[in-house]
This record gives structure tokens, C-alpha cells and sequence, in this order.
């Protein structure tokens, strides 16, 4: 059914101001895609800072490690603040012929933390890649060359 408008008639408009209506939201899983900007470091026999900007980080390890020596074999990730350390992954095994663990984690990082990756020996080995998917304030950070249509 159908009228006429008239003056006396009230019009309400609907305007829908979220993300998703305006087209400038991924979902998800698309919004954290490895893209270009996507970093990475293989650690050995040592402890190394990877990541030392604030914000939200995807990152995704693999800790190898093989029968050489006998000594238990050891890694960890941690989140260090410049005078405390907090472990938030760590792996320890008796050495085997070559094993591997893989895992995907997302880690916080506010101003004056970084994220420390350590491996116990040269016959243990972890690679990582690494890709802020937020700013410290929680924006989400697209994907390297993504506009939203």
C-alpha cells in the first residue's frame, strides 16, 4: 500500500553508520592475512628481538629440533619490558631425530616491550614471521596494499 506525502508527513531516515555498511571492514580471517609486510627471522643458538613496536602481532613459529648432542633441547617466546621477562611460549625435548612444532599466537606489545625469541643450541632452531594486525589503540591494520571498496 502506497500514500501520497504529504507536508504534514514525518520522514525518518535510517542510516546505518557501521563498518560493515560502508565497506571498509574485512572479516576476520581476511584482516590477518601474511601479506608483503610480513616479517620473519630464523633464531639458533642464541636469543634474539624480533618484534619491538607497540600493537597487536600475529605471529607463527616453528621450533625444530634434532638428535645432535645430548642435551635437551630448548626454546621460548617471550615479552620482555627492559627489566622483566614473561614467558609466553616455551618448549623443552629430549633430543629426537628431527621434530617440529608449529603454532600461531597474537601477542600484545605496549611502548617499551618486545617480543624475544630464544633457541638453547645450534641443533634447535625456530623460525618465525611476524605481522601487526592492530595498532596499540586496537585499530586494525589491513593487509599492505588493501583499500576497502
Amino acid at each position: 500500500f502506497s500514500t501520497d506525502i504529504s507536508a504534514s508527513d514525518t520522514i525518518i531516515p535510517i542510516i546505518d553508520l557501521t563498518e560493515a555498511a560502508e565497506g571498509s571492514s574485512v572479516a576476520q580471517n581476511l584482516q590477518t592475512a601474511w601479506d608483503f609486510s610480513t616479517g620473519s627471522a630464523t633464531v639458533s643458538n642464541t636469543t634474539t628481538t624480533v618484534i619491538n613496536n607497540t600493537g597487536f602481532w600475529k605471529i607463527d613459529y616453528v621450533f625444530t629440533s634434532s638428535a645432535s648432542g645430548a642435551a635437551t633441547k630448548t626454546a621460548s617466546i617471550s615479552i620482555n619490558d627492559g627489566a622483566a621477562t614473561k614467558v609466553i611460549w616455551k618448549i623443552s625435548q629430549y633430543p629426537v631425530a628431527t621434530n617440529a612444532v608449529e603454532e600461531t599466537k597474537f601477542v600484545f606489545l605496549r611502548a617499551g616491550d618486545s617480543l624475544e625469541v630464544f633457541s638453547s643450541d645450534s641443533a634447535s632452531t625456530v623460525d618465525i614471521v611476524y605481522r601487526q594486525v592492530a595498532d596499540v589503540n586496537g585499530r586494525l591494520t589491513n593487509p599492505l596494499g588493501f583499500t576497502p571498496q
